[in-house]
Order: C-alpha cells, then sequence, then structure tokens
C-alpha cells in the first residue's frame, strides 16, 4: 500500500507537519517494500489560493491509497475523498516514523469530513 505522510522534512525521522495543503514534504512509502521517497510540496506551500486542490491531485498523482496528517480543509478532503484516498488523523507532535507506526498498530482514526475550515472562510 502507498501511503503520504505531511512532513517537514525528506525523510522518517523529519517531524510530521500537521497540515496537508500547505506541509512541506509528502513522504510517499510503500508499506510492501519498505521503500520512501520525498516529494516537494512547495508550489502549495506559499500558495494564495488552491494548495488543498492542487496538492491532493498531486498525492493522488503520485498512486498514494491513504494519507496520514494532521488535518485537512473541505477542498482537499473532496477531492482526496473523490480519488478514493482514505485520511487518516494523526494527533500530537510526533515524527512520520511514528506515525506510520501509529497507523500499522491501528491507532488512528479516519476522517469522513474535513477537520478545519477552508483557509478563506
Amino acid at each position: 500500500m502507498k501511503i503520504v505522510i505531511t512532513s517537514y522534512g525528506k525523510d522518517l525521522e523529519s517531524k510530521m507537519d500537521k497540515s496537508f495543503g500547505r506541509a512541506k514534504w509528502f513522504i510517499l512509502v510503500d508499506t510492501e517494500g519498505d521503500t520512501f521517497e520525498a516529494h516537494s510540496n512547495e508550489q502549495n506551500f506559499n500558495a494564495a489560493q488552491g494548495a488543498g486542490i492542487q496538492a491532493a491531485q498531486n498525492v493522488a498523482n503520485l498512486g498514494a491509497e491513504a494519507v496520514l496528517t494532521g488535518n485537512v480543509g473541505p477542498n482537499a478532503f473532496r477531492t482526496l475523498n473523490a480519488a478514493a484516498i482514505r485520511i487518516f488523523i494523526v494527533k500530537g507532535d510526533v515524527t512520520a516514523e511514528r506515525a506510520l507506526a501509529e497507523w500499522k498498530e491501528g491507532k488512528l482514526q479516519e476522517t469522513t469530513e474535513s477537520t478545519i475550515e477552508g483557509h478563506w472562510a
């Protein structure tokens, strides 16, 4: 399974970024091969608007089946949901590696709605 974790850095030891659309990095983990690769989200980090939608489209293009993040806005949620990408919410300040471990242990709750209001709400 391919999972995207929002992160402040390029590796699993990096602190997880609580923002989805404006996360600095997406770490794409292949749980079957135990491999990962980092993808910059720089183009959306400072976007005036549309960051969530574009970030969600980028994640879908990576072939992700799930996202681990702290929060997801309504536009990103709708776009991820339309692509059949599951969204799991991570609580607390943890590393990307710890977030992945919590997902593997079944400790993360899947969300069925956005967790924050839109950027311009």
